[in-house]
């Protein structure tokens, strides 16, 4: 019976829905299994004493989930949502309620991890193929990647591209123009990224840009200009031919990047017809909400001679075991893990859940109703270009899409005006405005944004072409295929939809036990803000007043994260993991630039460590030099001596996971920090586990100096299959001045009214201020119904559920790495080496687990030809047990196949030709040693909720040398 105090508390409480091991007997149970009377035993054994917090987190007591929600419903109410015609790169859309409800809002799709497994992820894989023939398409290009961050990082990403291609990895000078018309954000993010790397970026005007002076003093055989990047339209609205533009930078031995708007693009000449070798840009206005900022889509195109120097992932078409077509991930699927400092960019993953729905969104439309779409926003941009110059206003001289630039009028008087009507404009300077009209504009209010100007009829329809004249039509089909053209109902829609759904193992069909990824309970509480309008439907650029709700969210995040990891500050702007390490070690980068040690140059790296690190440290202008670890997993701390004072004088960083890759906390982390101090350099913690120091120690505490946090690990932002993720930083004091700046500037050197103020002096590293704002709530919620106690517990539990399943398996599969106590940290790596010899590969347990129902945990990393398993503290012990009895009884296959008890031997087996398809085991052939029973069936589980992959074992090795990667016409 509940004591009588505790029925006061709330009925909703969070906490115990959010931890699976919440009863008292399975507590009591996991407990007694690894040998401990409680968590705190538990976790004081498992953790070094020198880093255990003294003092519990001072964060608000725990609320209900009534409470919690009603708590961000007012914080929201203080956004005011305006209708925005503020443009430049950011566009009101509608999304299809059917799109919303079934993709968006649906834990089936943004639940799924990556698709690493793909026999279980080809509803995703198919989704993606789709917005890669979208990008490919649309910008009549060869092949697209399966996404990228936002826009301003493509272009960056595209920047880099340019480079590689042209120097390799020559260091001599490289100049990089951009026109001084492509969107602020883009010049600021391409710039932050130019500038560790050497490259000089030119701003300026792309008709007056002399090549030949720009290739002065340039080595003989080199380029001076690698690559050129424009706006099309630019961020004024003009549409420029740059065709003779693109010719004379061919010749001047340059590639050419179009930043491109996709809706224009259906019906505007393609980049890949007048020249463009790279077009990037983003698939907002696809039915991605504003969310100010972010996340969404952004994409890269290029031709197919430049395929193997894209960055990020691509999707392509293999065939499985039984001959059919399977899609996988192609050519540099994780290539940080295998190349790391040589990889092509730091980017490990995309933004699938928003290229998804972009693409749905292309798959409902389609393309005939895209270009309707297209052609009433030009139709309406041009009745009110019509009645600007009717009023005698000075509007663009070129062609335009959706943007207006309207000069000499007082801009002031016009920004009030829409302020009373709860309307934005763009501000460019004291006497320009911008204009940009979008999917949802009407008739009325292009009447009344007229009316600012003065008093006037707005024009006929009927006197507007709906179509551009040479050379800025469209040439060139799209969109051709049949799953472009096919489902335009509701009806239709949402079956295929739900189609792609079923093909793909998510969280709503079992535990996911990937270690380092840390697939735990994205709750519907934290998930339901999300498409509040007050979140969605904010423009970035927006003036401050009408985002204070945003504000006081971020104001509460920053100071719950800075305590949570015990630091002095905190920025919210990487968006994404990857995106976070950069912007950690640019500050650590610009506080030694300003303290005079410009040489510090040298990051210490862990051979055990992500391979993002490496790869993001070099895109620093960083030199990598490798760390030795011991026989136990830990750094070598003979060898960190002996490289720290080798690299004295230039020592900028150690970059260090902690707990460790290697699933254990390291004894030594103190002194490894002191250390790397005492030779002059800064440490960098990569947060990829901070699931299990929350509550119980902290990064600050330990003594590191910069740390980023994955909110989509361990703060509950889901893995939307991939992507999104969130990569704030939090840093002590002296490195506070050098955070990402949230300033925003536009052409003229004005400022979007009421824009983002800067804190400091630090670089862009995303288009948005802010990143990621709109999945931000997910992880107010988490941490406001947790609480400091509930915290520290989910990380105990976390700890906990690790070691039962250790403890368990350890007499079918040796645990490679422990701590001093014999315990792991949140992970454990199990050892599977021995059996390849005996003809049985880790691939063949991962299969295998699938059909168990199970994703397979991470295989292979950090350590070759093993698993890594993360249970979470999400899973209740029901669960554990069914995944560990799982991995027992094919311990047991394995060991009939090895002894020759199974008959087939090494090549015919359950393991060999798992995972088995329901097509396969309802063949009217059977021709294998096995039953049919032992293929599909081989728990009671699976008899009762049967998850079938829906391809056989995939063929990755054929679809790379075969790479197809968009759909067939």
């Amino acid at each position: 019976m509940p004591a009588p105090r505790d029925l006061l508390d709330p009925i909703d409480k969070f906490e115990p829905r959010h931890s699976g091991v919440a009863d008292s007997a399975d507590l009591a149970s996991c407990l007694q299994q690894v040998g401990y009377g409680s968590l705190d035993a538990l976790s004081a054994a498992a953790l070094p004493a020198d880093i255990g917090l003294r003092e519990p987190l001072a964060l608000p007591e725990a609320a209900g989930e009534s409470a919690a929600l009603a708590e961000l419903r007012a914080l929201a109410e203080q956004n005011q949502v305006f209708r925005s015609f503020i443009g430049a790169g950011y566009h009101d859309c509608a999304t299809p309620a059917v799109i919303q409800r079934n993709i968006l809002e649906n834990p089936g799709w943004y639940t799924a991890y990556t698709p690493y497994q793909s026999e279980i992820s080809q509803g995703r894989l198919e989704a993606l193929l789709n917005f890669q023939t979208l990008i490919t398409d649309l910008t009549a290009l060869d092949i697209a990647n399966a996404s990228m961050l936002d826009e301003g990082t493509a272009a960056a990403e595209a920047m880099m591209m340019c480079h590689r291609i042209k120097l390799g990895t020559s260091t001599g000078s490289a100049r990089f123009f951009v026109s001084g018309h492509c969107h602020p954000q883009t010049i600021d993010v391409v710039r932050t990224r130019a500038e560790p790397l050497g490259i000089e970026v030119v701003v300026g005007d792309h008709r007056s840009f002399d090549f030949a002076s720009a290739a002065a003093g340039v080595g003989e055989g080199q380029p001076a200009t690698v690559g050129v990047l424009v706006q099309y339209p630019d961020t004024r609205g003009s549409i420029c031919d740059y065709e003779d533009f693109f010719a004379r930078a061919h010749a001047a031995g340059a590639l050419c990047v179009v930043a491109a708007d996709l809706l224009a693009l259906t019906l505007l000449r393609a980049p890949g017809e007048f020249g463009a070798d790279i077009a990037v840009g983003t698939a907002q206005r696809f039915g991605v909400p504003m969310g100010f900022g972010g996340p969404h889509a952004g994409y890269l195109a290029t031709r197919d001679a430049h395929k193997r120097q894209m960055p990020g992932r691509l999707v392509g078409l293999s065939k499985d075991a039984q001959g059919q077509p399977a899609l996988r991930l192609a050519l540099g699927t994780r290539e940080q893990h295998i190349r790391r400092e040589k990889a092509t960019s730091n980017i490990c993953t995309a933004q699938v859940l928003l290229a998804v729905m972009a693409s749905m969104y292309a798959v409902y439309h389609g393309p005939q109703g895209l270009r309707r779409i297209a052609q009433r926003t030009r139709l309406l941009t041009q009745l009110l270009a019509r009645g600007l110059q009717a009023l005698g206003a000075e509007i663009n001289a070129e062609p335009v899409f959706d943007t207006l630039t309207v000069g000499k009028v007082a801009a002031a008087r016009v920004h009030a005006a829409a302020a009373a009507r709860r309307m934005n404009l763009r501000h460019i300077d004291e006497y320009t405005v911008g204009i940009s009209l979008d999917e949802l504009t009407t008739v009325e209010e292009v009447e009344t944004l007229l009316s600012f100007f003065g008093e006037t009829a707005l024009p006929a329809a009927e006197s507007v072409a709906l179509d551009y004249e040479a050379p800025h039509a469209r040439r060139s089909r799209f969109l051709a295929h049949a799953v472009f053209n096919r489902y335009h109902t509701e009806h239709e829609m949402l079956r295929y939809i739900k189609r792609l759904e079923a093909k793909d193992l998510s969280l709503c069909h079992s535990m996911i036990s990937l270690g380092s990824c840390t697939m735990k309970l994205n709750a519907t509480s934290q998930m339901l803000p999300i498409t509040w309008p007050q979140f969605a439907r904010l423009h970035p650029f927006a003036p401050a007043e009408q985002w204070r709700g945003y504000r006081a969210l971020f104001n509460d995040l920053e100071k719950w994260l800075a305590e949570i990891t015990g630091f002095a500050a905190v920025s919210l702007q990487p968006n994404a993991g990857s995106q976070g390490e950069y912007a950690g070690l640019l500050a650590l980068r610009a506080y030694h630039q300003s303290r005079g040690d410009t040489q510090r140059q040298v990051c210490l790296i862990p051979t055990s460590a992500h391979g993002t690190n490496p790869a993001s440290a070099v895109m620093c202008g960083m030199r990598v030099v490798p760390v030795a670890c011991d026989e136990q997993g830990n750094v070598n701390l003979d060898d960190l001596r002996a490289k720290a004072a080798a690299h004295a004088a230039e020592l900028a960083a150690l970059m260090i996971t902690y707990p460790s890759t290697h699933g254990v906390f390291e004894p030594g982390i103190r002194e490894i920090c002191e250390i790397v101090h005492a030779h002059g350099g800064q440490v960098y913690m990569d947060g990829a586990n901070m699931n299990a120091q929350v509550g119980l120690s902290s990064p600050g505490f330990i003594g590191a100096d910069v740390c980023h946090l994955n909110l989509h690990k361990t703060f509950c932002v889901p893995h939307g299959g991939g992507g999104p993720g969130v990569g704030p930083i939090g840093v002590a004091a002296h490195l506070a001045p050098f955070l990402p700046s949230e300033t925003r500037r536009v052409e003229g050197g004005g400022e979007f009214a009421g824009g983002p103020q800067s804190r400091n002096g630090g670089a862009a590293v995303s288009a948005a201020p802010f990143g990621s704002a709109s999945i931000l709530p997910i992880s107010w919620m988490y941490i406001r119904m947790m609480g400091a106690d509930g915290l520290r517990r989910a990380t105990q539990l976390a700890i906990l559920n690790a070691n039962y399943i250790a403890k368990r398996l350890e007499p079918y599969f040796p645990v490679l790495y422990r701590g001093p106590s014999g315990l792991v940290a949140h992970e454990c790596i199990l050892e599977l080496r021995d059996w390849k010899p005996r003809g049985i590969d880790v691939e063949d347990v991962a299969k295998r687990l699938i059909d168990y129902g199970y994703h397979a945990p991470t295989m292979s990393f950090p350590v070759p030809g093993t698993l890594m398993i993360e249970p979470t503290e999400s899973e209740t012990q029901a669960e554990l047990d069914r995944f560990c009895d799982a991995l027992i009884a094919i311990h047991g296959e394995m060991t009939a196949i090895a002894s020759g008890e199974a008959d087939g031997g090494t090549a015919d087996n359950l393991l060999k030709n798992a995972p088995h398809t329901a097509a396969a085991v309802t063949a009217s052939e059977w021709l294998h040693p096995y039953t049919r029973e032992a293929a599909a069936y081989p728990d009671a589980h699976t008899r009762a909720a049967k998850f079938w992959p829906t391809v056989g074992r995939v063929d990755n090795v054929y679809g790379d040398r075969n790479l197809v990667c968009a759909c067939s016409s």
